[in-house]
């Protein structure tokens, strides 16, 4: 009987472990699968910039400037948390989009002032992105004339029909293969120390060249759309004011990684190709940088990623356009409805695809320049966005007690007034030479 009952209670003491490590178990996956669920906006919206313009003035950085320029990411990616995170707020506190508070705050001529600006900074990554499509298809050997046209149709049609988001998996998946290089950064063996050192102390150059790359880098990884889309896919899945810790959670964590990213493409081809003299002029030059680690196989993992990360953009940029200038002027926005119900919406998605596929078979058309050219059109015309960003966030009556605080307000301005200099200078450099 004794016996029994100590069976009974060591059986007993066993289910109940069980049971602890069971909730335990599940409390993890919970917690796993929420910290899953809050990365996205923020997460998506950052990891953008690692686009086929991101990736090609980040390596063209590396290759020309070696270490020189990596100081620029750490406020660069203080300034994109900081803008994002007042963007994804207002998203979350208004329910509404970019668009639609420019709209009913500043009035029809601000609001045009602002999409116009939003159109031609769109309008020239849309190209970067079918540039990026031809770069990575001529490493297979296909020409542009091809595998353009080809891929401007089916991001066409895959968006027109509603069924992008099946694919957009794939295509990010594939575009995933640019953390190679963060090995990629370690194989090449870089010097750390001087990569340290150059990390945390800034070092400035007064030529054209040095300026050009210095806006590209600020163009491509705060580019316009994102603040756009950010914004809007908080309003979209519902989120707000009560989410706002989970807001905050993703946007920073997106524009860490996003910009970590970043860091070690520069790391990897400054130590490739830098101390050769390499530079960056097509994306097999970009490609090289892999070489430490994959070998003959770079080019092929350099092409799949391209690929991949460029099929995805221009499906998605175009898209964000017509939302925004849709959501702007009032006019009816969805790709489930039909040209006859949408048709600026569609006309405009439409039109962006067709431009940047046209411009990008472009005969003789420098592919890496033309990308780094797209990013710096971006730094120009960031400081329009931004104004109305700050003016809207800072608006009590608008956002009541989640307004801009002081720190929030210094580091924004601070980011307008440094990318509006840095136009100024390079505009009128470019202008005296």
């Amino acid at each position: 009987m004794i016996e029994r009952r100590v069976s009974i209670e060591n059986a007993t003491r066993y289910w109940r472990r069980s049971v602890r490590r069971m909730r335990r178990a599940v409390t993890r996956r919970s917690r796993l699968l929420t910290f899953l669920a809050i990365l996205g906006p923020g997460m998506v919206a950052a990891n953008a910039g690692n686009d086929a313009g991101g990736i090609a003035t980040y390596a063209s950085t590396g290759a020309s400037y070696g270490y020189r320029l990596l100081w620029a990411l750490i406020p660069v990616t203080i300034s994109l948390a900081i803008v994002q995170e007042m963007c994804a707020r207002m998203g979350a506190v208004t329910g509404k989009g970019l668009a639609d508070l420019i709209r009913e705050r500043f009035g029809v001529r601000w609001t045009a002032l602002v999409m116009l600006a939003l159109l031609i900074a769109n309008a020239g990554v849309t190209v970067s992105e079918f540039v990026g499509i031809a770069a990575a298809t001529e490493l297979f050997g296909i020409p542009r004339y091809i595998s353009v046209p080809i891929a401007a149709l089916a991001v066409w049609w895959l968006v027109i029909h509603g069924s992008y988001q099946r694919v957009e998996r794939v295509f990010l998946t594939m575009s995933l293969v640019f953390l190679s290089y963060i090995a990629a950064a370690f194989f090449a063996k870089p010097d750390w120390s001087s990569v340290l050192s150059e990390t945390i102390r800034p070092s400035l150059q007064n030529d054209s060249e040095y300026l050009f790359t210095l806006i590209a880098l600020i163009g491509t990884t705060i580019s316009p759309y994102m603040q756009v889309f950010v914004q809007s896919s908080v309003v979209e899945r519902g989120m707000t004011a009560k989410d706002y810790p989970q807001i905050r959670i993703d946007v920073w964590s997106g524009t860490i990684f996003s910009n970590l990213i970043a860091f070690f493409i520069i790391v990897s081809t400054a130590a490739a190709l830098y101390p050769y003299g390499i530079k960056v002029d097509t994306a097999a030059d970009a490609a090289r940088a892999l070489a430490p680690l994959v070998g003959k196989y770079a080019e092929t993992l350099f092409a799949i990623g391209l690929f991949g990360a460029s099929m995805l953009a221009a499906g998605v940029l175009p898209l964000a356009t017509a939302y925004s200038l849709s959501e702007a002027f009032g006019f009816e926005k969805g790709v489930s409805h039909s040209f006859r119900e949408a048709p600026i919406f569609l006309g405009i998605f439409t039109f962006l695809v067709a431009v940047g596929g046209l411009v990008a078979i472009l005969p003789g058309l420098p592919l890496i320049r033309v990308l780094l050219v797209t990013q710096v059109i971006n730094g120009l015309l960031l400081p329009v966005l931004l104004v109305a960003i700050l003016r809207l966030a800072s608006d009590r009556e608008l956002m009541g007690q989640y307004a801009n605080g002081p720190v929030h307000n210094l580091i924004a301005w601070l980011t307008a007034a440094v990318v509006s200099a840095l136009s100024l200078i390079f505009i009128l450099r470019s202008v005296a030479s």
